[in-house]
C-alpha cells in the first residue's frame, strides 16, 4: 500500500497522507451513521461514555465535538479496525504484527468545530518504544479553512514535551514556553476517503472549524506488537492479545531509548483530550472576530 517514498516521508516528517484508501460508498456510509449518532444526541445534555459535547450543544442545535470509542457503538466503524489497507499501510512502516489501541472520531462541525492545542499523544500514553501511530480516516475533504490536523515536521524525532500547567497533567502544551517553532506547521489535507498516519511523538493539533464545510476524522490509534503500555493494561493479558489486528502476540517487550514523561498526576477535567486541555492556561488557537480563516498564533 506504501511505496519507499511515503515510508521515507513519514521517518523523516512524522505524518502522510494517504490518499483513496477507502471508497466514496464507504465514506457515504460512515456519514449516515455519523449522522444518526448526532441526531440521537439531541437527548443528551451531559458528556457520557459515547457523546463528547461542544459546550454550547443543545438539544434543539446538537453539537457534538467526539464520539467516544466509536468502533464499540457500532460495526461501521469496527469493521474499519481491521480494514486491510489500512493494516498494510501499518505492515510497511512497522512489520507484520500490529495491535490495536482504540478509536475516537472527532467533529468539527461547520462554524464552530473546537480547536484541539498544540500536543503529543506520547504524553498521554508512553510505551516500550515508540512504534506508535494514529491513522485518520478523512470522512470529509480537509483544507485549511475546516481545521485539519496540523504537523511540526521532525518532532517525531525531539523530546517529550511538558504537558502540564500548574503541576498536572492537562494534555497540552503552552505555547509561550515551548521551543517548537510553530510556523514550521504544515497541514494534512485531502479528499474523503484519504487517510493519515501520525506518529505518536509528532506535535500536532489543529484550528477551529470557521468554514461552512464538515469536518470529520475518525482516528484509529494502533502500536506494534512489541509496544507495551507504560502505565499498564487493566484489562490482563488476554484481553490484551484480542487487539491483535496482524501477526502474532509477544509477550517480550522491545525497550527503546525514548523519551518519557508520565501524565501525572492526572488532569482535573477527565473525559476526553478537550476537556483535559481547559487547564491550559495560555491558548494558541484563535479566531478572529468576523474571520472565515483561522488565525494560528500563540496568545498572549
Amino acid at each position: 500500500m506504501l511505496n519507499q517514498t511515503q515510508i521515507d516521508e513519514y521517518n523523516r516528517v512524522g505524518a502522510i497522507v494517504v490518499p483513496d484508501v477507502l471508497t466514496q460508498d464507504e465514506v457515504l456510509r460512515l456519514r449516515h451513521v455519523t449522522d444518526e449518532f448526532v441526531e440521537r444526541a439531541r437527548a443528551v445534555a451531559h458528556h457520557d461514555e459515547i457523546y463528547d459535547l461542544e459546550d454550547s450543544h443543545t438539544p434543539q442545535q446538537p453539537r457534538v465535538r467526539r464520539i467516544k470509542s466509536p468502533h464499540l457503538h457500532h460495526p461501521r466503524y469496527g469493521d474499519l479496525v481491521r480494514h486491510a489497507k489500512i493494516i498494510s499501510v501499518l505492515n510497511a512502516l512497522w512489520g507484520p504484527n500490529i495491535r490495536f489501541d482504540t478509536a475516537k472520531l472527532n467533529m468539527k462541525s461547520a462554524g464552530f468545530g473546537a480547536a484541539v492545542e498544540w500536543h503529543q499523544d506520547w504524553a498521554f500514553y508512553p510505551h516500550t518504544n515508540d512504534d506508535l501511530a494514529a491513522v485518520g480516516i478523512m470522512m470529509d475533504d480537509m483544507e485549511l479553512a475546516n481545521g485539519p490536523l496540523m504537523i511540526i515536521p521532525g518532532s517525531h524525532k525531539g523530546p517529550v514535551f511538558d504537558h502540564h500547567s500548574d503541576g498536572r497533567f492537562c494534555g497540552a502544551m503552552d505555547p509561550a514556553t515551548s521551543e517548537i517553532d510553530y510556523a514550521r506547521a504544515i497541514p494534512l489535507t485531502g479528499n474523503a476517503g484519504s487517510i493519515t498516519v501520525h506518529h505518536v511523538r509528532a506535535v500536532h493539533g489543529s484550528a477551529p472549524n470557521t468554514s461552512n464545510k464538515e469536518r470529520r476524522l475518525l482516528l484509529l490509534q494502533y502500536r506494534a506488537a512489541d509496544a507495551w503500555p507504560l502505565l499498564g493494561f487493566p484489562g490482563g493479558l488476554e484481553a490484551y492479545d484480542k487487539l491483535m489486528v496482524a501477526g502474532t502476540p509477544s509477550i517480550q517487550p522491545r525497550l527503546e531509548p525514548v523519551p518519557v514523561r508520565l501524565p501525572l498526576p492526572p488532569a482535573d477535567l477527565q473525559g476526553s483530550i478537550y476537556e483535559n486541555q481547559k487547564g491550559l492556561k495560555r491558548r494558541f488557537f484563535e479566531v478572529a472576530e468576523g474571520a472565515r480563516q483561522p488565525e494560528l498564533h500563540p496568545a498572549q
